[in-house]
C-alpha cells in the first residue's frame, strides 16, 4: 500500500535508482506549470463564482479531442456514482451526432489551439445560437475564441504552458468537475504525496523498471483492466504515454485490455505469445455488486453460491497474477480501495510524473507532439 486508498504491487525488479531520485527532486522543484497543476497552489483561470449561473443545468455536452476531453470523461465515468448531472462527450467525428436533441444543454467546448478541426466541425453541426456555452481555449485569436465572442459566450483561458494530455488537473478537467458537483480541491494530492516516501519510492522504482524493459525491447505496456468505469482513465493514460514518449524512433505502446472479456480472446497471446510486453493490473473494489441467484445454480457450480460479481472478478484477477508470476511475465498491480476524488488525484499525479521521468531518462521531450502536426497540415491541404 502506498496510500490508504491504493494498494500497489511493483514490478519484481530491483535496479539502481539514484539518478532517478535526483531527476524527481529536480522536477518537483521546477517552476513547471504541469507539475504545479497537480498541487494546491495552482491558480485556475476561472473563478468558481462564474459557474453559479450554470448550476441549474442538468445536461451538459463536452466537445473536444484527445487531452481536451479524455481527462474529464475519465473523471465522469470513474466517479459517476457521486454525480447527479448528465454529461455527453462529443469526442470524434460521427454522423450520428447530427440527430436532433431538444434537451436544454450547457455546451463546454475545449481546445487549446482553438483550431482543432473535429471540434470546430462538431460545434458547427450541434451548437445553436440560443444555447449557452463556455469555451476553454488559449487567450489569443483563433477560430473558437472568435466564435465564442460572436456567440457572446464565457471564455476561460487555457493555460498555454500545459498541453492537453497534461491538463486534467488544470481548468480543462477541473471546470467540468466543478459542474459535475465534485470537490476539486480533493483532486490536488501532490502536496501530500511529496511527503509520502512509500509513494515516491514506488514511483521511482516503477519508472526504473519501465526504462529497463524499454532497453530490453519490451515496448508494449498492456493494461489488464478489471474495472469498466476505468476504461476512459486508461484511454487518457494511453494518449499520455503514446504522445509523450513516441519520438526519435523510441517510445512505449500502451494497449488497454478489458477483463474478464479479454480472457477469452487475447489472453492466450499474453501468456504464450511474444515476450516484448509488460503489464499493469488494475482493479477497483466495488460495494453492493450483483449477487448470484442461488436457486438457479447447479450442483457442479456450487462454488458460485453466495458470490457477487466483485468476488468473481477479484478471483479472476488474482488467478491471472498467479499465472503471470509462474511464467515470469513482468507486471505491476493497482488495487483501489475507494472510488473518490482523492484516489483519482493520486493516480493522475502518479502517471503524469511517471511519464515525464521516463521521457527525461530516455532523452525525449515529453511535452511536444511534432509528428501529429504533420497530419493536421496534410488534412488541411486536401480539404482546401
Amino acid at each position: 500500500m502506498f496510500t490508504s486508498h491504493i494498494n500497489f504491487k511493483n514490478f519484481d525488479l530491483k535496479k539502481n535508482t539514484k539518478k532517478l531520485k535526483k531527476d524527481l527532486k529536480f522536477l518537483l522543484n521546477q517552476e513547471n506549470e504541469v507539475i504545479k497543476s497537480l498541487g494546491k497552489k495552482y491558480e485556475y483561470t476561472f473563478n468558481t463564482k462564474i459557474l453559479k449561473k450554470y448550476k441549474s443545468y442538468s445536461n451538459f455536452r463536452l466537445f473536444g479531442m484527445g487531452g481536451s476531453i479524455l481527462g474529464a470523461q475519465a473523471i465522469y465515468d470513474f466517479l459517476k456514482h457521486k454525480i447527479k448531472k448528465k454529461f455527453t462527450f462529443i469526442n470524434n467525428l460521427n454522423s450520428s451526432n447530427k440527430k436532433k436533441n431538444n434537451s436544454r444543454f450547457l455546451n463546454l467546448i475545449v481546445s487549446k489551439s482553438g483550431n482543432t478541426l473535429e471540434t470546430i466541425f462538431n460545434t458547427n453541426i450541434l451548437i445553436k445560437k440560443k444555447q449557452e456555452s463556455i469555451f476553454i481555449t488559449e487567450n489569443k485569436k483563433n477560430y473558437l475564441f472568435s466564435l465564442a465572442q460572436k456567440l457572446k459566450s464565457d471564455i476561460i483561458h487555457h493555460n498555454n504552458y500545459i498541453g492537453g494530455r497534461y491538463s486534467v488537473l488544470s481548468e480543462v478537467g477541473m471546470l467540468p468537475a466543478e459542474l459535475m458537483g465534485l470537490n476539486t480541491k480533493k483532486f490536488k494530492q501532490l502536496n501530500n504525496l511529496v511527503k509520502n516516501k512509500k509513494y515516491l519510492n514506488n514511483l521511482i522504482s516503477n519508472v526504473q523498471a519501465i526504462i529497463y524493459f524499454v532497453k530490453k525491447k519490451k515496448f508494449n505496456s498492456i493494461i489488464i483492466n478489471y474495472d469498466e468505469k476505468s476504461i476512459n482513465l486508461f484511454n487518457w493514460y494511453q494518449q499520455l504515454v503514446a504522445e509523450s514518449l513516441g519520438k526519435n524512433n523510441n517510445g512505449i505502446l500502451p494497449i488497454v485490455s478489458n477483463m474478464p472479456k479479454d480472457n477469452h480472446s487475447v489472453m492466450q497471446l499474453y501468456l504464450d505469445g511474444f515476450k516484448n510486453n509488460f503489464f499493469t493490473f488494475f482493479y477497483v473494489k466495488e460495494k453492493n455488486s450483483l449477487k448470484s441467484n442461488n436457486d438457479n445454480i447447479l450442483k457442479d457450480q456450487s462454488y458460485l453460491k453466495n458470490k457477487d460479481v466483485d468476488k468473481i472478478v477479484f478471483a479472476q484477477k488474482k488467478a491471472t497474477e498467479n499465472v503471470f508470476k509462474k511464467k515470469k511475465i513482468p507486471f505491476r498491480s493497482f488495487e483501489i480501495n475507494k472510488r473518490d476524488e482523492k484516489t483519482m488525484g493520486e493516480l493522475f499525479s502518479f502517471f503524469i510524473l511517471e511519464t515525464i521521468l521516463i521521457g527525461r531518462a530516455l532523452k525525449i521531450n515529453p511535452y511536444d507532439q511534432p509528428a501529429v502536426e504533420l497530419i493536421k497540415t496534410e488534412t488541411k491541404k486536401i480539404l482546401v
